[in-house]
């Protein structure tokens, strides 16, 4: 296996890769494709450690082919274009999100939803348009078409700015398409993690009054006082719930462990709308009698098409809007795995790929 990815394409690559269901990664040197007409080649400056690159390490979606290396939120320096590449040259500054392909003539794709086309491809994990797998940011560098390649901004830092490339847009999306970009709407986010945080900075961006819910009362300065939320809710506390009845247009629900979804619901206002982003494990269960007294919405919402991102992205460099990060060498990786899962960062791991990943 390991020698067949080394010689798959012509061009050596070198990166981290989970090997089986430990989810425990080490160095591998594989090989990525020559540059096409339309790709952009680029060294990894930067790469976000997102929650679902553990899950995906340790094949917990049972679809992980090993080996798999992990990364969907990469920023990097372009050194190399295609022939007919016309958004990008040497040295440009670039990033790469959830997705390297898709199939560009859809109903999605048409109208800049290819995050929802049936045939998108992921970053890494599955099959690329030629049917070798495809590989993630924890490596040395990517080559991707320019249709799934960022420009960015100037004023945007590097390794901060990375993770808004899945957490970023992730939040940014739902804000924008359910209509709780509005100055003076009221907006719940539950869970203060690594989609929590930017939930919370996007919506005040957006000039809403953002109410945190979380079950960490420790979280509570953080929320008020570092991310300017206007308020806290300690959602194991039924009086704090109880008094949040019926006061939010909207709720981002940032949360993938179990959690209780009616009393979200009833923190809603008529019209209002609970937006899932996370994926907790167990079916969601909920009583049709709560949204039909208010007419209230449950939806899902998955990152964002490229247009979208890229809006996105020049919205956060204009606001000022980056990640609360944790800079760590690529071989703390696991480490930092373990510590995610134990919500012991405040708030994104990321890799600083160019300068520990070594190369022979």
């Amino acid at each position: 296996m390991t020698s067949s990815l080394e010689s798959e394409h012509p061009i050596k690559a070198y990166g981290y890769a989970a090997r089986d269901t430990s989810g425990v990664l080490s160095p591998l040197t594989f090989s990525r494709r020559a540059t096409g007409e339309k790709d952009v080649r680029f060294k990894v400056l930067y790469c976000g450690i997102c929650h679902s690159d553990s899950v995906f390490a340790k094949n917990e979606w049972g679809i992980t082919k090993y080996p798999v290396i992990p990364g969907h939120e990469i920023v990097g320096v372009v050194t190399e274009v295609g022939s007919k590449v016309e958004k990008f040259k040497v040295g440009d500054k670039v990033g790469v999100g959830c997705l390297v392909g898709s199939c560009r003539s859809c109903q999605n794709c048409v109208v800049d939803y290819e995050q929802y086309c049936p045939k998108q491809i992921f970053t890494y994990g599955v099959p690329d348009a030629d049917g070798t797998q495809t590989h993630g940011g924890y490596s040395d560098h990517m080559v991707t078409d320019e249709h799934f390649v960022l420009r960015w901004p100037e004023n945007l830092p590097l390794d901060s700015g990375a993770p808004l490339l899945c957490a970023g847009i992730t939040t940014y999306s739902p804000l924008r398409y359910f209509g709780l970009d509005k100055p003076g709407t009221k907006v719940g986010v539950v869970g203060l993690g690594g989609l929590g945080h930017v939930a919370v900075k996007m919506a005040k961006a957006f000039g809403a009054e953002v109410t945190v819910f979380s079950t960490s009362v420790a979280k509570k300065q953080e929320a008020i006082e570092g991310l300017k939320a206007d308020h806290f809710i300690n959602s194991k506390d039924p009086e704090q719930m109880q008094a949040a009845m019926g006061t939010l247009d909207g709720i981002i629900d940032t949360v993938s462990g179990n959690h209780p979804i009616a009393p979200l619901l009833n923190a809603l206002t008529a019209h209002g709308k609970l937006i899932l982003v996370g994926i907790p494990e167990k079916p969601i269960e909920v009583a049709a009698f709560s949204l039909i007294m208010g007419r209230k919405l449950i939806a899902g919402s998955n990152t964002g098409g490229l247009k979208e991102t890229q809006e996105m992205l020049d919205f956060a460099a204009k606001h000022g809007i980056t990640s609360d990060i944790e800079l760590i060498p690529i071989d703390y990786v696991n480490t930092a795995m373990e510590r995610m899962l134990k919500s012991d960062v405040r708030y994104r791991f990321v890799i600083d790929v160019a300068n520990s990943l070594k190369t022979e």
